[in-house]
């Protein structure tokens, strides 16, 4: 029985040596996955960190060449490849961010009111551009004009990227230079260096610095605070032009794709988008200004902004293009204001509009102007006014945090 006994012994001891060598192998293979999948993660957010990091740089780039066409003095003394190339910068960005939008806008007034050619039927073609404006202002087209329009566009594009590369460089030295400045503000709202790419943080810390008094301070730490809680929801170049034009079609009864070519109604979409998410995020506001003050403020300029745009859009249909459509626009509009916005006056009008042979982009923004409303736009605009007026009977972040839930009073 002894020798059995040193044989079990013998296999017991060979048995709980192999359990700990196979469960060492494991241990080292876990830790192994593991470090793999956190080295994994920390590149996957390195990564994403880099590319928000330069989408901001070239987001505010583009922002920094099309500053100086806001003036003009710049107009009077650009040359065509200037004008050309800060349009297709505009058009690179307008539908991802507001203030290229407004600079579409201005040249495309400009290069119409100096020169006679519209942007819009230039699209892209920067040489077909710098060959028109330098044609007009010149007076003579010679043969080799394209060919030397576009040695100069393509110059023009390497000096181009070039001033780019420069203003980045520019920019990461001036956050460095605000991140000093505003230092102990930013360190005592934890507030990230990237994070000063954002000019409405910026605006609120340089407020928050000079504050001389203690209701003065309060209030920008307020906005600094508001700040951080919006970049954290749409990002440190807030909400782009394709988000604003989902929510506000989603919500507001008569806004379309081309209300969105507006740079005002754009930045009241912007305003009301941010009110609403304050609200909704439990900000009460200042003492400057409540967190209702402000949604009824950015609510009303949307919808002033709405009417009169409805208005340009009725002018346009019914103008001088066509008399005879001005005279039966006209005819149409004379219907009764018992059965305006009826079905019936709806269909007739539209019956009217095809008649003149307005086409169907022409004849869909005449009977969104009308159908917004079922009575005229302008009552109803002054109605919805009136109304929300009367329902002023609470104050304060609730109210504004209902509002933002149930959607715009109208």
């Amino acid at each position: 029985m002894s020798e059995a006994d040193g044989i079990d012994d013998f296999l017991d001891n060979s048995m709980r040596q192999s359990l700990i060598v196979a469960a060492r192998i494991a241990e080292t293979l876990a830790r192994r996955r593991q470090e793999a999948q956190r080295q994994q993660q920390h590149h996957d957010t390195q990564a994403a960190h880099e590319a928000q990091v330069r989408l901001a740089a070239e987001r505010a780039a583009a922002r920094a060449a099309l500053a100086p066409i806001e003036k003009d003095q710049w107009w009077d003394t650009a040359q065509p490849a200037d004008i050309a190339t800060a349009h297709a910068v505009a058009e690179g960005w307008k539908d991802h961010d507001p203030t290229a939008l407004e600079a579409s806008t201005r040249i495309r007034e400009e290069v119409l009111a100096r020169y006679g050619i519209d942007t819009y039927d230039v699209g892209t073609d920067t040489a077909y551009l710098v060959s028109g404006i330098d044609a007009i202002a010149t007076g003579k087209a010679r043969p080799d004009e394209l060919a030397r329009s576009q040695e100069e566009a393509r110059k023009a594009a390497v000096e181009h990227e070039k001033a780019i590369q420069l203003i980045a460089a520019a920019q990461a030295q001036e956050l460095r230079a605000q991140a000093t400045k505003f230092a102990p503000e930013m360190e005592r709202h934890q507030v990230p260096v990237e994070f000063l790419a954002n000019p409405e943080l910026a605006q609120a810390l340089q407020r928050a610095h000079s504050a001389k008094t203690p209701k003065a301070a309060a209030a920008a730490d307020v906005d600094i605070k508001e700040r951080l809680f919006l970049i954290g929801k749409d990002g440190i170049n807030g909400p782009d032009i394709e988000q604003l034009r989902k929510e506000t079609t989603a919500n507001i009864n008569g806004a379309g794709d081309a209300h969105f070519t507006d740079p005002q109604f754009v930045k009241a979409a912007k305003e009301l988008h941010e009110a609403k998410l304050l609200a909704e995020g439990g900000f009460t506001g200042t003492q400057f200004l409540s967190s209702e003050q402000r949604y009824e403020r950015a609510e009303k300029e949307l919808f002033t902004r709405l009417e009169d745009l409805g208005r340009h859009i009725e002018h346009r249909v019914t103008g001088n293009d066509s008399k005879r459509l001005t005279d039966q626009g006209r005819a149409a509009e004379s219907t009764s204001s018992a059965g305006y916005g009826s079905a019936e006056h709806h269909a007739k009008f539209a019956e009217s509009l095809e008649n003149t042979g307005a086409s169907d982009a022409q004849i869909r923004g005449r009977l969104t102007a009308a159908r917004s409303e079922g009575t005229h736009p302008g009552a109803a605009i002054t109605i919805g006014k009136s109304a929300a007026r009367a329902r002023k009977t609470r104050t304060g972040a609730a109210v504004g945090t209902e509002r933002a839930k149930n959607g715009l009073s109208r």
